[in-house]
This record gives structure tokens, C-alpha cells and sequence, in this order.
């Protein structure tokens, strides 16, 4: 038969040329092979193919183009660069090269998104960026890790609850400069026969005397020395009613006499101990007896 006619590879017949098929025509079926091979792989030039069929094999099904291939041509593994992919080098580090790039997260929205050491980062980046030009210390920044809000504790930063109000806790306030200041006024209601005051009330306590009454002075490790407080004591419609109080010591060794007249029968008295604790001296003195009713 005549030389076949072919440009590419898949062309060729495999049984070609024939065994019948004159000698004289071996030269042109010797020449169309290696047209049909220059045709097939027109940009090998001089350069020999090395790669295996297996490595040429990686290619099959692969549906990218040439400029996507070439995303994976880094310089240096582990440092990222511009268009290309982003790899570890030989000890698994990442380097996001210096320079105007950014590594964004795009689905960290609290629930995905940032993961450190296997553990979701649920701060937003407003939120990360409160610290952005911070210059304490971690131990610093641990003052403001306090228990309850609104009461003092030892190095610590002090707060306020969600009322506004600061309790020291009996710690130390040292050297403030106090202005236009007041003290909580504790309304006690009717006394009865028997009252135990509490410091822990307020400073400043009003009672109505609904009868002779006893009071018992505060006490307990969390009373401290110099602790003062101030009774207000009203008569009631009756009048006529008496106080006694527990472990006081009078100005001029006598307790004093209430105001007797009812209703509008005040008296303030106002007390103070030097030591404190759980057995507490008081001194005591009359500030206003048969003060006018308001």
C-alpha cells in the first residue's frame, strides 16, 4: 500500500508500514514519523524530556492553565509572595513576607474563622485592636482581672458595681481629698425594746423610739478602729421613752437624758471606738438633745 498520511501521533497506524509494502518506500514512512513528532511536540528544542510517564501522568485531568501551574513556582518555601501559593518550609513555618500584605481571615466571624493552637479566636479585630499601642505588662493588664465588681481587692484596679458604689472591703484609703462629700443615712424604723446596731448599715442611723429601748453597741473582727456612727432618735406619739446603750463611756461619765416630748422629741448622739474588733470601746456624747422637729 501507499505511505500513510498522518500529522499527529494518534494518526499513525501501528501496523503500518506492511511487510509487502516496497522498500523503496521505508524512507517516506521514516520521514513522516518525524514530521509527525516535530508537529506533536513543537516547543522541546534541544532539551531532552527526563520526566517519567508517571510524572508526566500527574497532569492528566488536570483542568487549570499554565498560570495557575505556575503558582506554585515560589522562590523560597515558607515565605509568602505575590500570585503565588502560600507554603511551609522544612520545619512547617509560615513567613507572611514584610511589606503592604495582608493575611485576612475572611470567615472569622466568632463561630469560624482564626484558630491558635487549636482554640477559636472569638475577638473581633476591634476588639484585638483595643491592645494596639498598649504599653504595660501582662501582670498589668491582670489588675483589671477582678472578682466582683464595685469591691476592692489587693493589687487590683478599683471598680465600681452597676450601682456606682465602691466598697473598700476594710482596706486602706490613704491621703484622698474629699469634697462635697456625704455619708449613707441608714433609716432603722421602730426601735422596739431591743436594737443591734450595725455599722455595715450606714454611719448616720434614724430610729423612732416606740419604746424603751436598749441598744447594743456594734462589734466583730470586721469593725475597724476609728469607726464613728451617729443616732438620730425621734420620740414616737407616746414620747417619754429611754435609751440604754451596751459598753459605752460617757462624756462626763453620765449617759444622757432623751428628749421625753412627743413626736417631736430629737435627740442626735454620736459615738466613736479607738480600737475596734470584737470588743470594742465606745465613747459616746450627746451632739444635740431636743433638737427642733424638721
Amino acid at each position: 500500500m501507499g505511505v500513510e498520511t498522518a500529522t499527529y501521533i494518534s494518526q499513525l497506524s501501528a501496523t503500518n508500514p506492511l511487510g509487502t509494502d516496497p522498500i523503496s518506500q521505508g524512507d517516506d514512512q521514516i520521514r513522516l514519523v518525524k514530521e509527525v513528532l516535530q508537529a506533536q511536540f513543537t516547543s522541546l528544542g534541544a532539551a531532552a524530556v527526563t520526566a517519567s510517564a508517571a510524572e508526566v501522568n500527574l497532569i492528566d485531568g488536570y483542568t487549570g492553565t499554565t498560570a495557575e501551574l505556575n503558582t506554585l513556582d515560589v522562590t523560597t518555601q515558607g515565605t509568602s509572595e505575590v500570585s503565588k501559593v502560600l507554603t511551609a518550609d522544612a520545619s512547617g513555618d509560615v513567613t507572611i513576607a514584610d511589606g503592604a500584605y495582608d493575611f485576612d481571615v475572611a470567615s472569622h466571624d466568632g463561630t469560624n474563622g482564626l484558630l491558635l493552637g487549636g482554640t477559636l479566636v472569638t475577638a473581633t479585630a476591634t476588639e484585638l485592636n483595643l491592645i494596639d499601642g498598649y504599653t504595660g505588662t501582662t501582670a498589668e493588664l491582670n489588675y483589671n482581672d477582678v472578682t466582683t465588681l464595685g469591691t476592692v481587692e489587693v493589687s487590683k484596679t478599683v471598680t465600681a458595681s452597676a450601682a456606682g458604689l465602691v466598697n473598700h472591703a476594710d482596706y486602706v484609703l490613704s491621703r484622698p481629698v474629699v469634697k462635697d462629700y456625704a455619708e449613707t443615712v441608714y433609716a432603722g424604723g421602730d426601735t422596739s425594746t431591743a436594737v443591734t446596731l450595725d455599722e455595715t448599715n450606714g454611719n448616720v442611723q434614724t430610729h423612732t423610739m416606740t419604746g424603751n429601748c436598749t441598744f447594743t453597741m456594734p462589734s466583730g473582727s470586721g469593725l475597724q478602729a476609728g469607726t464613728s456612727m451617729t443616732l438620730i432618735l425621734t420620740q414616737d406619739g407616746t414620747g417619754s421613752r429611754t435609751g440604754a446603750f451596751t459598753s459605752v463611756k460617757w462624756a462626763g461619765g453620765s449617759a444622757p437624758t432623751l428628749t421625753t416630748t412627743a413626736t417631736t422629741g430629737i435627740d442626735i448622739l454620736t459615738f466613736y471606738t479607738f480600737n475596734g474588733g470584737a470588743s470594742p470601746v465606745w465613747y459616746g456624747f450627746a451632739a444635740g438633745l431636743a433638737m427642733a422637729a424638721p
